[in-house]
């Protein structure tokens, strides 16, 4: 029974470790982005090649369910609307998403970025309401007004930033990428789509990619004449460890601990976005953003708090795909 125990309180250590690891990497994606955007690379080529990177370093991960390369990229049984979808996902969650993101960067700090960011799940829930059908129990009804008073202090409306219409404009669009996050998340769970998730995730990076490379060189867009090797490494940093390894260890999160459960601890990513850039960028928040950015994590923990269902069957349907994974 001891030995039971042991392994078991093992378990959920490196359930831990994985977690706190995977949401520090993609922490620290937002301020190795706002170091290389104030250094004057431009967000979409930076992001477009950030992902077509990510995407090649994802290719040997897609094996991971052990069948062939060629079989976990194009499964047998993908039809016309399962390619049309996962085109949709990678514009929506790669391009639309990580563009959006780089772009609201340019005049709001990581910090900022990364809390409206990661306000995704609360609007997963709004757009499950509307388009799924999902039930909005009380705890996750509260959790919803709270994110919306806390998405309204992060963006600093009280600290002044009406003054700032650069600054009130990059926080809208980066609201909007937390928007575009929700809508690629409903999406992918309409699709069931006949592919793993590390092939999923290489498709729609690459899609995305080539979008915003597309994107990026008709605007005028380029990629710096001169590079020094600080400026590779953390490109680098974002380009891997920050989206390749973040994204991975995310997924084996995922298979350990079920969507409810992991998706709660989201909010470590925006709070190691403010210590890092503390230390690296000497940024601070004002105390109503600091407010907002609280609110925002009690918000995430009430909408992720239940699993939602329609009826005791997708009840206990769900609760038996949580104890599976």
């Amino acid at each position: 029974m001891s030995g039971h125990h042991h392994a078991s309180h093992a378990g959920k250590a490196g359930f831990f470790v994985i977690l706190v690891t995977s949401t520090f990497l993609m922490g620290s994606s937002f301020v190795s982005g706002k170091i290389l955007l104030a250094q004057g690379f431009a967000p979409m080529s930076l992001v477009g090649w950030r992902f077509l990177v990510a995407a090649l370093a994802t290719l040997p991960l897609a094996r991971l369910d052990n069948r062939s390369l060629r079989a976990a990229l194009a499964p047998r049984g993908m039809r016309a609307r399962d390619v049309a979808l996962v085109a949709l996902i990678g514009l929506t969650q790669t391009a639309a998403v990580m563009g959006l993101l780089f772009l609201s960067m340019r005049s709001i700090s990581a910090a900022t970025a990364a809390i409206l960011l990661f306000t995704n799940p609360i609007w997963v829930a709004v757009l499950g309401r509307l388009f799924l059908g999902e039930a909005l129990h009380r705890h996750r009804a509260a959790g919803l007004l709270l994110g919306i008073v806390g998405v309204v202090l992060a963006i600093g409306l009280g600290a002044g930033t009406l003054s700032s219409p650069g600054a009130l404009a990059g926080e809208l669009i980066g609201l909007a990428s937390a928007v575009c996050w929700a809508a690629a998340t409903i999406v992918n769970k309409r699709a069931n789509l006949p592919m793993g998730a590390w092939a999923l995730s290489f498709w729609q990076m690459l899609i995305g990619s080539v979008a915003l490379l597309v994107i990026a060189y008709a605007s005028g867009e380029h990629w710096p004449a001169a590079v020094n090797p600080t400026q590779w490494g953390w490109f680098l940093w974002l380009s891997i460890p920050a989206s390749t390894g973040s994204f991975g260890l995310w997924f084996v999160a995922l298979g350990q601990g079920g969507a409810t459960r992991t998706s709660g601890y989201l909010f470590l990513a925006p709070l190691f976005t403010v210590v890092l850039s503390f230390f690296l960028l000497d940024t601070t928040l004002s105390w109503l953003q600091a407010a907002g950015g609280l609110l925002i994590c009690v918000a995430l923990w009430l909408v992720n708090r239940e699993i939602p269902a329609r009826s005791d069957q997708e009840r206990m349907n769900a609760a038996l795909a949580e104890g599976e994974a």
